[in-house]
């Protein structure tokens, strides 16, 4: 009944260059290329987004363990800090039987002595607790030397393997004996 009117023109010209019947024909491959690019786009979401799971999974472990080892870094800095607490260092001192040094001396860079040193207080040495090598052994049944004088058999005018200076060993209580501190050689 009605039939379109054809176009005229520049309608005309541009209805010549585009056939009508080949418009179904070349719409599929568009179709299938849309299509595929929206599956792999929505593929491709996928694989990004369980692969930032994965790795917010492993980020959360790693926070895990650090905070882990950050505490036990703090309780082994506070170990150090009661360890090398000035009351720790000197009982752990006196348990290892050291004393309170007296008044040091200082070597100038020309091999000078600055100050008068000073032995420890006598006191310190003989009431001081027993060494640790004294505690762990057991009594020997051997006599103890005296720094007074020459082990008996020995004849008066003989040197003997002790001292004869009561200053450079003492004895200790358990019969361990204990030299005790001597003047530094200026110089050395």
């Amino acid at each position: 009944m009605s039939s379109k009117p054809a176009p005229r023109g520049r309608a005309a010209r541009l209805a010549r260059l585009i056939p009508a019947g080949r418009a179904r024909a070349a719409r599929t491959p568009f179709v299938l290329l849309v299509v595929l690019l929206l599956g792999g786009g929505l593929l491709g979401l996928l694989v990004l987004n369980s692969a930032l799971s994965e790795g917010s999974f492993e980020l959360d472990d790693i926070q895990r363990k650090t905070k882990s080892l950050t505490d036990e870094e703090q309780a082994l800095q506070r170990d150090i800090d009661a360890y090398s607490a000035p009351d720790a260092l000197q009982r752990r001192a006196r348990e290892l039987g050291m004393v309170p040094g007296g008044d040091p001396a200082f070597l100038g860079p020309d091999g000078s002595v600055k100050g008068v040193p000073s032995a420890a207080p006598r006191s310190a040495v003989l009431t001081g607790p027993r060494a640790p090598e004294a505690l762990s052994t057991a009594p020997s049944t051997a006599p103890a030397t005296t720094p007074s004088g020459p082990p008996a058999g020995t004849p008066a005018g003989t040197p003997s393997s002790t001292p004869a200076s009561p200053a450079a060993t003492t004895s200790a209580p358990g019969g361990a004996l204990r030299s005790a501190p001597t003047t530094p050689t200026p110089g050395r």
